[in-house]
């Protein structure tokens, strides 16, 4: 049964080694190159950010080098970063190159976030506060910073949930004459997967298709002024 009302795609999320790698992959492949963006103290972690047609944007993800080093000396008791970026397979998988890992949904109102969760605590990570600026949001992160997923399956194909308590960035972001045209994954277990999705409302987002090869994978057509780019 379908409990959730429908969601909305907030958010590309493209994890780098650097933010400087990410943001050549994302000029090379869409030939924009993400701006701005800042620090989040609580994860360790800053961004830059390219605003794409409708409000929804693609976010630049690394490791903050600065904040790695003022953690260097505190790690007992930290929380693991978000998007499995602690996980040793993910870092070796960033030495190859940027790539889009991974997307948000944003969770509409009235409906919230919150109370969502702890209603279905097993089906939705729980949520914790953000800062950025003067934004602030609450969004799901699993305890191990691994990616969302149900029943063992996610690999970043099952959505962030975000919900916006300030004006949403993307907004303030200057116009880029992109958009984008699809969201497509593949997954071994993609029946399990298209399962959680249509739970959340999340399934008109994305398209899903099985992964015969056994291999996850995440890509975005976006229009861009010299013609359709995929990033994946």
């Amino acid at each position: 049964m379908k409990i959730a009302s429908a969601l909305e795609l907030d958010h590309l999320v493209v994890a780098a080694r650097t933010l400087e790698d990410g943001a050549r992959f994302v000029a090379d492949t869409l030939g924009v190159e993400p701006t701005g963006g800042g620090a989040h103290a609580a994860m360790g972690t800053h961004n830059r950010l390219l605003g794409l047609w409708g409000g929804a944007y693609l976010e630049v993800i690394a490791i903050d080098p600065q904040a790695e080093r003022e953690r260097a000396d505190a790690t007992a008791g930290r929380r693991p970063r978000w998007y499995a970026l602690d996980d040793p397979a993910m870092q070796a998988r960033l030495e190859r190159g940027p790539f889009l890992a991974h997307w948000a949904a944003r969770v509409p109102r009235p409906k919230d976030l919150g109370r969502w969760q702890a209603q279905y605590p097993q089906r939705i990570p729980r949520v914790i506060p953000m800062t950025r600026g003067d934004l602030t949001w609450r969004l799901t992160v699993p305890e191990d910073g691994a990616f969302p997923a149900w029943e063992g399956a996610g690999d970043g194909i099952v959505p962030t949930l975000i919900q916006w308590d300030t004006e949403h960035p993307g907004g303030r972001l200057p116009a880029t004459g992109l958009a984008l045209k699809a969201l497509k994954a593949r997954h071994p277990r993609a029946e399990t997967v298209r399962a959680q999705l249509e739970w959340l409302g999340a399934a008109p987002l994305i398209e899903l298709e099985s992964a015969a090869d056994g291999v996850a994978s995440l890509t975005a057509e976006i229009e861009t002024p010299a013609g359709v780019r995929t990033l994946a």
